[in-house]
């Protein structure tokens, strides 16, 4: 019976592809609800949790990628300093990470502490909070500390 499935699951996967087409960015559907993929309803189905955990890898794996190409600094760093400037990056986007120009320049001169303190004196900061002091503690310390 496995076998029937696997052979029905692959027609039909070739059949929706056709007819309702792969989009990789959100659009809304003919009948105007937010759709991606291949016909998700993201208004009404929404992901799985397992799903969000499969793009999070993705979208973690995509931003160590760029900075390993980048920055050459990247992987000299512990890897608690590691987590801190992918969580930046992935939250600002590599783009907007680029532009802490000071803040990279102290981090590759391994000048943490004035690092932790670039990283305070941004908007981003304001913007995101707590998250900004408990990155900038990490980055200082070099250890993992949660701030609430």
């Amino acid at each position: 019976m496995r076998h029937i499935k696997a052979e029905y699951k692959e027609l039909v996967r070739k059949m929706l592809v056709k007819h309702e087409g792969l989009k990789l960015k959100p659009y809304r559907c003919t009948a105007g609800k937010l759709t991606i993929g291949v016909g998700r309803n993201l208004q009404d189905n929404g992901i799985s949790e397992e799903e969000a955990y499969l793009m999070l890898e993705h979208d973690i794996d995509s931003v160590i990628k760029v900075l390993k190409a980048r920055y050459d600094w990247f992987e000299k760093l512990n890897a608690v300093r590691k987590a801190v400037v992918i969580d930046m990056a992935f939250n600002l986007g590599i783009p907007r990470f680029g532009a802490f120009k000071k803040t990279i320049a102290l981090i590759e001169s391994e000048d943490f502490d004035e690092a932790s303190k670039e990283m305070l004196r941004s908007k981003w900061a304001v913007q995101v909070g707590y998250r900004a002091k408990e990155l900038s503690e990490m980055m200082k310390s070099g250890e993992y500390k949660e701030i609430r």
